[in-house]
């Protein structure tokens, strides 16, 4: 098949899609796909075409670049946006558009927002554009991490106590020090801070506003995490991340050696079936297609609270949905395929 991998970006997890892209487009090749891997913002750059751009499908070259490795910091988006005189005019970069018509199917390698967020997803069912992931009403649902809460909570599944706030209103703090203060359209726990006491919560705020205009405050669940993939509305086997060092955050996730990963994860039979059927019913309740991957804590009690969905997850080499599906005898490519025929259907 033609495909597109679809990568890159202006989010804060630029460097992170880079990653997941080069790692999908190098599976399907060597499955025999004609796979194209596009930076989706920075597009195309040859201005030569000169044939009919479904060619461009036979030849052997990528235009994403070289990455290399996922950095410890966010990636320098700025400079990206400099590439491009007219981005602030059209977020798709030269071509994107003509080459993803021309596709088969793209495959949606894309994490945060503009890629998370369904705007990509509504654009591309207008021009009937066949993508892999979830629909755009989900997506939106999902990226919003307040509304996803709030449906949760409507569903009988436990998430921490929380509120939210827009950037410049002014409410009384009711969630206990310590406590989590997150932006609300974020990924890769960028954006994620755990505080202690006040000045740490107003720096917090003040950082967090700096990424979106609303956060959210819940409290501080101590325990262990976990991550439950859900693929077709079944879920995959449970993962346990623990981090060697602080929580999980950007450079635990990416950073290798720095989180230890058990997959199938630890845990009793009646915990695993809980946790794994709490994952099945967010993917319900949250309007989910395809696969997505949903993240939890449980506290000493044996408390289980599910803290977010992600409908892009991560395929990296450190990802937690390929070790999942590994554990399940599912390879790296045979999921790239098992994604992608997915949104044939």
């Amino acid at each position: 098949m033609k495909v597109v991998v679809l990568a890159g970006g202006i989010s804060s997890e630029r460097d992170v899609s880079l990653s997941s892209g080069r790692m999908i487009y190098q599976a399907l090749k060597e499955r025999g796909h004609k796979a194209v891997l596009l930076d989706v913002y920075l597009g195309y750059k040859e201005a030569d075409i000169k044939e009919d751009i479904s060619s461009i499908f036979d030849w052997d070259k990528d235009w994403a670049g070289d990455i290399g490795a996922i950095g410890e910091e966010n990636p320098d988006i700025d400079s990206i946006k400099a590439l491009r005189s007219d981005g602030d005019r059209n977020f798709f970069g030269p071509y994107v558009i003509s080459l993803c018509q021309a596709a088969d199917v793209v495959f949606m390698a894309l994490h945060g927002e503009n890629g998370e967020n369904g705007k990509i997803q509504a654009c591309f069912d207008l021009l009937g554009i066949r993508y892999t992931g979830t629909d755009y009403v989900s997506s939106a649902l999902c990226m919003d991490k307040g509304l996803a809460k709030e449906l949760m909570n409507y569903h009988g599944i436990p998430t921490p106590k929380g509120i939210r706030l827009k950037k410049g209103e002014k409410a009384e703090r009711t969630v206990p020090f310590p406590c989590v203060v997150k932006v609300c359209n974020g990924g890769s726990s960028v954006g994620v801070y755990i505080v202690k006491e006040e000045a740490e919560y107003q720096k917090a705020l003040e950082e967090g506003f700096g990424y979106d205009d609303e956060v959210i405050v819940e409290e501080y669940i101590e325990g262990r995490e976990f991550s439950v993939g859900v693929m077709k509305g079944k879920a995959l086997p449970i993962i346990e991340i623990a981090p060697l060092q602080g929580f999980y955050d950007y450079k635990n996730k990416y950073q290798a050696g720095s989180t230890v990963e058990t997959c199938p994860a630890l845990l009793s039979g009646e915990k695993t079936r809980q946790m794994q059927e709490l994952a099945e019913k967010a993917f319900q309740a949250l309007r989910l297609k395809s696969y997505a991957r949903m993240d939890f804590l449980m506290n000493p009690s044996g408390d289980i609270f599910c803290l977010e969905a992600n409908t892009l997850p991560g395929m990296t080499p450190t990802s937690l949905l390929p070790q999942e599906a590994q554990a399940e005898g599912i390879s790296f490519g045979e999921l790239c395929e098992t994604i992608m025929e997915a949104a044939l259907k």
